[in-house]
C-alpha cells in the first residue's frame, strides 16, 4: 500500500528571530487582494514548491514500478505507465498544491510577510536547496542506506546534532502529521480501488478503516527510518545556531501557520493522488480478471 511522504519542508531557511517593524515603523498598510496573491505566489516561487513536486514526480514514477511488482508483475505494460505519469502530472500536483496552500495561508497576510522576511535571504535560499537535493538524493536506495547508517553512529555516540534534529522533528510535529498523512493517503487507496471495481471491492469503509488503522504502527516506524536519516543529511551543513535559530522560529506564529498551510495541502494533493493510484490499479486489475 502507499505511504506519502508528506516530508514537510516548512520553516526552511528561518533562520533568525520573528520580523521585528523597522524602528519608527508603527504598522504597515494592509495589502490590496491582488498584493496579496501576489505574495503567496512568490511565497512558493522562494519555498521551491516546483522543484520539490518535480521530486516528488521522481519518487512517484518509482512508487509505481514497485506497485507493478507487487500488485501484477510485469503485465502493467504501457497503459500502467501512462497512468501513473499522467498521475504524477506536475502541473496538475502543482495546482492542487496552490489551491490548498493559498487557502491556508490568504487570511494572514501579515503572516505571509514575515515568511517572506525569513525565507527570501541568501541563507534561507541556501538552505531550502539543501533540502530539495536532500529529497532528490534519497531516492537512491543507497543513498538512503547510508544517510540511515549516519544517523545510526549519530545514536552510538550522542551526538548532540541528533538531539537538535528530534527538537525540531517534535516543535513541528513532523512525525504525527506524517503518520496521519499517510493514513489518509493509504485510506485513499482503498477508495479508488474500491471504486474501480477491482478486488476487494465489496469491503466496506469500516473494514478499510480498520485495515488502514492496523498500518499505524509499521507506518510510524517507517516515518521515522526516512524522516532521521533526511533531516540529518538537509541539515547537515548547517551550524548549531543555525539549528537553533530554525527551531526558535518554528515557535512563532508565521512558522506554526506556515507549517500548518504545508501540510494541509501536502495531504490534499497526495490523498487525491492516491485516490487516483487505487483508481488505476483497479482497473489493471479488473482488466485481467475479464
Amino acid at each position: 500500500m502507499p505511504t506519502a511522504r508528506l516530508l514537510t519542508f516548512a520553516l526552511i531557511g528561518a533562520l533568525s528571530v520573528a520580523a521585528q517593524p523597522a524602528p519608527g515603523q508603527t504598522g504597515r498598510v494592509a495589502p490590496t487582494l491582488a498584493q496579496r496573491g501576489d505574495d503567496l505566489t512568490r511565497l512558493t516561487e522562494v519555498l521551491l514548491i516546483g522543484e520539490m513536486i518535480d521530486v516528488m514526480r521522481e519518487e512517484g514514477l518509482d512508487y509505481g514500478d514497485q506497485m507493478e511488482g507487487e500488485l501484477f508483475p510485469g503485465r502493467g505494460g504501457a497503459s500502467w505507465a501512462m497512468d501513473v505519469s499522467r498521475i504524477y502530472d506536475p502541473v496538475w500536483m502543482r495546482s492542487q498544491f496552490d489551491a490548498a496552500f493559498t487557502a491556508g495561508l490568504a487570511d494572514d497576510p501579515d503572516a505571509v510577510a514575515a515568511i517572506l522576511n525569513f525565507f527570501d535571504t541568501a541563507s534561507g535560499r541556501h538552505i531550502l536547496a539543501l533540502e530539495v537535493e536532500a529529497r532528490r538524493a534519497l531516492i537512491d536506495p543507497s543513498v538512503e542506506d547510508a544517510a540511515k547508517a549516519r544517523v545510526e553512529d549519530m545514536r552510538d555516540k550522542g551526538d548532540p546534532r541528533l538531539v537538535a534534529l528530534l527538537r525540531f522533528a517534535k516543535v513541528n510535529d513532523l512525525i504525527e502529521q506524517n503518520v496521519s498523512g499517510s493514513l489518509n493517503s493509504n485510506l485513499a487507496f482503498f477508495q479508488g480501488m474500491a471504486e474501480a471495481g477491482g478486488p476487494g471491492g465489496d469491503v466496506t469503509e469500516d473494514q478499510m478503516l480498520s485495515e488502514v488503522w492496523a498500518q499505524e504502527p509499521a507506518i510510524r516506524v517507517e516515518t521515522e527510518d526516512w524522516l532521521f536519516p533526511y533531516l540529518a543529511m538537509a541539515y547537515g551543513p548547517l551550524s548549531d545556531a543555525e539549528i537553533d535559530g530554525y527551531v526558535a522560529f518554528s515557535t512563532t506564529n508565521p512558522g506554526q501557520k506556515l507549517n500548518q498551510a504545508l501540510f494541509t495541502a501536502f495531504d490534499r494533493l497526495f490523498t487525491s493522488v492516491s485516490r487516483n493510484l487505487g483508481l488505476a490499479a483497479g482497473r489493471q486489475l479488473l482488466g485481467e480478471d475479464i
